[in-house]
């Protein structure tokens, strides 16, 4: 049953300022517990050796993955029936937040009670995915088609700022003073550990503007009994009915396979540097920082040419530099760049960032910050672009089930190889495997004039 849509009003400026926010919110979460400063810490110091904690790190988004995939087109069809989003986004993010508070009794070496930590990251990773769904659900309510991928791109922005800030504060608050804030104890690793509490903290007190000043699709004013019933009629209509959205297919399927290469990307490059590298918080700190500079940029160029190229040139062209810089990254080993090319590794008590084989990575690193935000940011507007008004919710939670419908397959498959193995490097392949897949499977999307 189709929900009647209003014609779309522009959001104000402040509307639509604080509906970007919400990336300036969520980000936090990702950058320094997922990314750069938490998972790395739980693969070197929790986990019994890198190579089990990857592994263990592995299983933990493959788990979460298969979730989000089942349950993000249902919640999406819920909402377009039901109509408001803030009130599910509420739910979500304090869902995340239960999950990341939790992850500050990871203490080094835990033997006993590890499982409550993996299912914390689980936890926690549903719950900032699904608020996404909705909160992404809202912006064809906010903007013309024609200016989507500048408010997408300057969101994605936004975002990487805040999480630039956020490791800012673990870097310079927490693990390089003598004396952290707080009077955090650096031997039982307090400042790796206060990542999860800090960015819980930040997404609920970020979210605020959102809440009070983006306008959000009236509600219909039908009983949650109804709205999951009618939600989930129409999404079995839907699904019946793809046959008539083929073009939307072809796209989420394309992005099935580049998506999970970049999460895996993201997600595995820093814990592969610490692995490799022996890098501690302040060097993934360092790491995070440049990398989000970059990303940045990436967001704010790659915006604009979204709405002047298109969105599907513009996630080409960024997916093919990920592939580039993949390739770049598993080119690295010990004492050895470019499949070969002798580098030196760092010593003790060397320069930060400062060996030879350090700054080769990092070079590839900066390429990989540079078009992370463009795919990404292009993704989320052409799907705003080509969805049905009455069934946007609906298709954003098909574009979060295309995100993660495969997304348990890459870090399952680099859990499998990595336990097999012993070693962290040779899973890497499987991620530019699945880049190069879903760049060649873009050649089958039509995008639709936005002009």
């Amino acid at each position: 049953m189709a929900v009647a849509q209003e014609p779309m009003t522009e959001a104000s400026k402040l509307g639509k300022f604080s509906w970007a926010m919400f990336d300036w919110a969520n980000q936090p979460y990702f950058t320094v517990v997922t990314t750069f400063i938490f998972a790395p810490y739980f693969t070197s110091f929790v986990a019994e050796s890198p190579a089990v904690g990857q592994a263990y790190w592995g299983y933990t988004q493959a788990i979460a993955g298969i979730l989000i995939a089942v349950f993000s087109p249902v919640f999406g069809s819920i909402a377009d029936a039901g109509g408001a989003r803030k009130p599910w986004i509420v739910f979500f993010v304090l869902l995340c937040a239960i999950g990341a508070f939790s992850l500050w009794w990871a203490v080094p070496g835990q033997q006993s009670g590890i499982v409550w930590i993996l299912a914390g990251i689980v936890v926690g990773t549903i719950g900032v995915e699904f608020s996404l769904v909705f909160n992404n659900a809202m912006l064809p309510n906010l903007t013309p088609q024609s200016k989507m991928g500048k408010l997408s791109g300057f969101g994605w922005g936004l975002g990487y700022i805040g999480g630039l800030i956020a490791l800012f504060i673990v870097l310079f608050g927490f693990s390089l003073p003598e004396q952290p804030l707080f009077g955090l104890d650096k031997t039982t690793h307090e400042p790796d550990r206060i990542t999860g509490p800090m960015s819980a903290i930040w997404f609920i007190v970020f979210i605020i503007p959102m809440l009070l000043f983006t306008p959000d699709t009236k509600a219909t004013g039908i009983s949650k009994t109804v709205a999951i019933k009618q939600g989930l009629q129409s999404l079995l209509m839907t699904l019946r009915s793809l046959k008539d959205y083929k073009n939307i297919v072809y796209f989420l399927i394309a992005r099935m396979f580049y998506n999970d290469g970049i999460l895996a990307l993201i997600g595995f490059s820093g814990i592969y540097a610490a692995g490799l590298f022996g890098w501690g918080t302040t060097e993934l700190g360092l790491f995070g920082i440049l990398i989000n500079v970059f990303a940045i940029a990436g967001c704010f160029i790659g915006g604009w040419l979204d709405d002047k190229m298109g969105s599907k040139p513009t996630i080409v062209i960024s997916v093919l530099g990920l592939s580039f810089a993949s390739v770049g990254v598993l080119s690295i080993s010990h004492g050895q760049v470019l499949f070969g090319l002798p580098a030196a590794m760092p010593v003790e008590g060397g320069a930060l960032l400062a060996s030879p084989a350090e700054l080769v990575f990092m070079g590839f690193a900066f390429i990989m910050g540079f078009f992370f935000g463009p795919a990404q940011a292009a993704s989320r507007t052409l799907i705003a672009r080509m969805s049905p008004p009455e069934k946007v919710g609906e298709f954003f939670g098909l574009f979060a089930l295309s995100g993660k419908a495969t997304a348990f397959v890459a870090p399952l498959l680099i859990g499998i190889v990595t336990s097999a193995t012993g070693q962290q490097r040779p899973a890497m392949i499987v991620i530019f495997i699945l880049l190069m897949i879903g760049a060649a499977l873009m050649s089958f999307v039509r995008e639709p004039d936005h002009q």
